[in-house]
């Protein structure tokens, strides 16, 4: 990460012209995955998941860790099966192209994302004890279990397996 001079100035202080904002360097932050699963960019993540900063470096390096240790074990046996079928890696698994970039690696960010994400919230919500923050935490509950839900979604599509279980009791 650099520290970049601001080119706009908006009054004729001197001191008031350099404004220090952090660039971060695509691919420098990485977590090294299992080979087959992608390096993942903690750097993008924090942006992907609109990380405000509140959350140290450290602790979102770990709940992308944790998640990335889930989603993996979720896929094990998927992998397993691609990795006998030739394919090395998640990319290399014929899926379709979005952005330039399989739709295999989308689903398993969005994944990814959205465990450490629903991780975070979760340890994070008994900050602030006030009423105010109570209403907040019952908020951010919903917000858990929507991350949740959209992380089983990701892995579903990845395996081609349908959303929604439906079972008659």
């Amino acid at each position: 990460m650099t520290i970049a001079p601001s080119t706009a100035s908006t009054t004729s202080d001197p001191m008031s012209s350099f404004i220090a904002t952090a660039v971060a360097t695509p691919g420098q932050n990485l977590i090294a995955n299992d080979g087959f699963f992608p390096a993942i960019d903690v750097d993008q993540a924090s942006a992907a998941m609109r990380q405000d900063g509140t959350v140290t470096p450290d602790r979102l390096r770990a709940a992308l860790i944790e998640a990335a240790l889930s989603v993996n074990a979720e896929l094990d046996s998927w992998k397993a099966a691609q990795q006998a079928a030739g394919h090395a890696t998640l990319d290399a698994v014929p899926a379709a192209r979005i952005d330039g970039k399989s739709a295999n690696l989308h689903r398993y960010l969005r994944a990814l994302y959205c465990q450490a994400r629903a991780g975070l919230i979760e340890r994070y919500r008994d900050y602030d004890a006030t009423a105010a923050g109570n209403k907040t935490a019952e908020a951010l509950l919903q917000a858990v279990e929507d991350l949740r839900r959209d992380a089983r979604w990701a892995i579903s599509d990845l395996l081609g397996i349908t959303r929604t279980t439906v079972e008659l009791i």
